[in-house]
Order: structure tokens, then sequence, then C-alpha cells
């Protein structure tokens, strides 16, 4: 009797993956809050850029010692459903609260609330899948719920164009905006009952600590600015004592990979208020702009593991990083404002397109880098190496976040979005010392090494889930 071994199996029986697709409707409501929760502190509140950038980092930094809890928590509890189905109703629940402060401070606790609350859905629904599929098709499971955070984000800023542009179009922008927000609340309430009716309680259980390596290996699809929660939930690996010591060239593209991303984020920290405040695009061409780059950081991250098989990670790394730069500094080009005029739509769809070569450049990014670190490391420092990974790009995140608010609201635009290309230009001129040869492959080494993955059916490191997906 032959056995097909691509065949797919469970741990136990389930009478359906469908709870899959709780995620759905989430990833719908992230795409709409994530620009819309700014936008309404700014027009509702008249909150500073420094100030929209504090809720944002509060609600980030909120959730790194909560994720951890919640996950230690149902390890002991054996009724991971009900964390889960949890997190979803109170996230929804904070969400829409959120839409109704009548006060700054107010919706500054909200958020921070809402971040406690969403906290719960990123170990707990990773270990979910782990412990009701195969261990063998824990990639690729994993890699389709980076899909499903993709899409939900795509179509969730697509929703939020449709719902101020065509809904709300002649109606009192601060009610339309109060409207959508609450739609986005709803939508993660949806996911509470989706979440009830399909998820099965596992059967047997999975030690965390034992799949280290795949929890910490994806990265996300969209870039995000408002949570951080799959980069950051590492920051704790940096207080535990490592058994495994990586060596300093290892330390050395950490500390490149912490202040590359204090660049990005000094750049993405104040994003929405330079659209609002300095571009004056309305509320929906804010949505478009964002929406440019969710499409083609989906589209083209799949394509972005294709690349980097077939050169090395340090490459297109690096190539990717100057194309980074390059995008930055033509957001401050002066005379196209001038040209094309602000609040214009031929300025909107220039800043669209700039967003989505953007994106296109963090598909190639977060794949480049993630590989970059394993071919570094040994498979024994792996887990501890990717831990580091999370913890070192989080931190310059957050870190980036605030200061880009300050730059911003301090100095301006320019000076902020200037000193941003300037750190990227110094973490990534830390990779030169790095060796080439570490990542180049002979011909003949690489055709046995893809028949290899061919035969087991493996698939590239998957991407990560949204903010509130699985992490």
């Amino acid at each position: 009797m032959s056995i097909d071994i691509k065949a797919r199996s469970v741990v136990r029986p389930s009478s359906s993956d469908l709870w899959f697709l709780a995620y759905l409707p989430l990833a719908i409501s992230d795409g709409i809050a994530t620009p819309l929760i700014p936008l309404l502190a700014l027009q509702h509140f008249g909150a500073s850029a420094f100030a929209v950038t504090i809720i944002i980092a509060a609600s980030a930094m909120s959730q790194v010692p909560f994720t951890i809890l919640w996950g230690n928590l149902s390890d002991r509890i054996a009724h991971r459903k009900f964390f889960l189905v949890g997190s979803f109703l109170a996230t929804g629940t904070s969400i829409i609260f959120i839409a109704l402060a009548h006060d700054l401070l107010t919706y500054f606790w909200l958020n921070v609330v809402e971040g406690l609350a969403s906290a719960a859905s990123a170990p707990i629904g990773t270990m979910l899948l782990l412990e009701t599929r195969h261990k063998r098709w824990w990639p690729q499971d994993i890699g389709f719920f980076g899909l499903i955070s993709g899409l939900g984000t795509t179509i969730g800023l697509l929703a939020g164009f449709l719902w101020l542009f065509v809904v709300g179009f002649n109606q009192p922008a601060i009610q339309v905006m109060t409207g959508l927000l609450i739609l986005s609340g709803v939508l993660a309430l949806v996911s509470a009952g989706i979440a009830w009716a399909w998820i099965e309680e596992p059967a047997s259980r999975v030690d965390r600590r034992s799949v280290a390596d795949l929890v910490h290996l994806h990265r996300g699809v969209v870039e995000r600015i408002r949570h951080y929660r799959s980069r950051i939930v590492g920051i704790i690996d940096l207080t535990r004592p490592g058994t495994d010591r990586l060596p300093g060239r290892e330390y050395l593209f950490l500390v490149a990979l912490g202040v590359m991303s204090v660049g990005f984020d000094i750049f993405y920290g104040p994003f929405p208020v330079f659209l609002w405040q300095f571009a004056h695009f309305t509320d929906a061409g804010v949505f478009i702009v964002y929406l440019g780059s969710a499409a083609a950081s989906t589209a083209l991250f799949f394509q972005s593991g294709k690349a980097v098989d077939r050169h090395s990670p340090k490459t297109v790394f690096l190539e990717s990083l100057g194309g980074r730069v390059v995008l930055v500094l033509l957001f401050l080009w002066g005379p196209v404002y001038a040209l094309l005029g602000l609040g214009s739509p031929e300025l909107l769809g220039w800043l669209t397109a700039l967003n989505a070569l953007l994106g296109v450049t963090w598909a190639f990014i977060s794949t480049a880098s993630t590989l970059f670190l394993v071919r570094l490391v040994g498979r024994q420092a792996r887990g501890r190496a990717l831990g580091l990974y999370n913890a070192f790009a989080g931190a310059g995140g957050l870190l980036g976040t605030l200061v880009g608010g300050w730059m911003y609201a301090t100095y301006g635009v320019h000076f902020a979005y200037t000193v941003a290309a300037i750190t990227v230009v110094f973490g990534a001129s830390l990779l030169f010392p790095i060796p080439y040869h570490l990542f180049q492959l002979p011909h003949h080494a690489a055709r046995r090494h893809h028949l290899v993955r061919s035969t087991r059916a493996t698939v590239p490191p998957p991407p990560a889930p949204s903010r509130r997906g699985p992490s």
C-alpha cells in the first residue's frame, strides 16, 4: 500500500479549517483602523504630530508584557479558543469605544486598552494553528495567514476609501470617520463570532519554546505604523541569558537592523500627519496612499522570496535599502509639490506611487533581512538570533516613531525625513564588513539545495500575519 507523503493530515480529526477565516474580518478592521486612528486624533481632538505618535507608540508598547502574559496563561489553561474569542471581543469593543471617545486623554487610554486586548490573538492564534495541523504543513499554513493579513489589510484600506469618498462625501467629516471606526470594531466582533463557531480545542499541546524558530521566522507582509506586536514581542529576549552566544558579525547585523528600523519609523511615525497637514490630502486621499503600499507589498511578497533565493540576501537587502532612501528623499522634492499643487489629484497620484514603491522595497527588505540573519547563524543559535532580530527591529521602530513625531513637530517634515534617510544609510553601511561569500552558493550546491526542498515539499519562510493575527 502506497502512502502519499504530501497528503495533508491534522493532529486529530477536524470538522473544518474555516476558523482560519476568522482573521480575515480582523485584518480588514486593521486596514481601516491603521490610518483612521491618527486621522481622527488630528481632526477630532486637534492633537499635535507628537501626540499622535505617542498614541501609536504607547498602544504598541502596551502589547509587549501582555502578549507574553496571554501566551503563558493559555499554556496553563486548556482553553485556547476562549482566549482567542475573548481577545477578538475585547478588541472590537475597544475600537467602538475609541470611536465614541469625547476627549484626547480618554482616546489615548482606550488605544492602550485595545493594544492589551489584541495582544492575546498573536501567540494563541499561532499555537492553535500549530496544535491542529501536522508539522509538515506549518510553514504553508502560517504563510496562508500572512496572505489573509495582506489581503484583509488591502480590502480594509479600499473599504475605508469608499466609505469616506462615496458614503460620506457630503457629510461632516468627524461623523463619517466615527462611523467608519465603529465599522472597524464591528468587523473585529464578527471575527469573534466566526472563531466561536468554527474553532475546535486541540487535543494535544505544543511547547512554544520548541517552535521558536518557526514563530520568529516570518516578517510582516505590510509595513506597520501603529502596532508592532509581531516584532516587539521578542524584546523579552534582550533580558534573557542566552545559552547560544552569537559571534560579533551577527550582533553587527542586529545593530544595523535596529538603526535602520529607527530610520524607517522616523519616516512612518508622522506619515499620516504629513499627508493630512503638509500635502493637504483629504481623509479618503490618505487611505489611497496607504492602499498603494499595502497592495504592492502583498502582491510582491512571494516574488521577493524567489528573488532572494536566486541572489545573495545581502545584495537584495542593500539594493532595496538604497531604493528606499531615494524614495524617502523624493517625498521632499519641493518643485514637484509646487508644480502639481498641494492637495491636487496629481500630487495624490505621485505620493501614492512613491508609497507603493516603498511597499515594494518593504517586500524585499522583510524577506532578505530574515534570510540574511538565518544564513549567518548556525541552526542551534537560530531561535535566539531570530528572537533578537524581532527585539532590535521592534525597539528601533518604537524609538523611531517617537523621535520622528518629535522631529516633525519641532523642526518640520524636511528635517525629520532627511534624518530618516541618513539613519537608514548609516545602518546599511554597518552591513558592509560582513563578507558576501557567506551568502553565495555554487551552482551545483544551489541545485542540490533546490532538489532537497522540492522533495521535502517545503516553502520559503512565510510572512507574518497582521498586527492582530498569529505571530
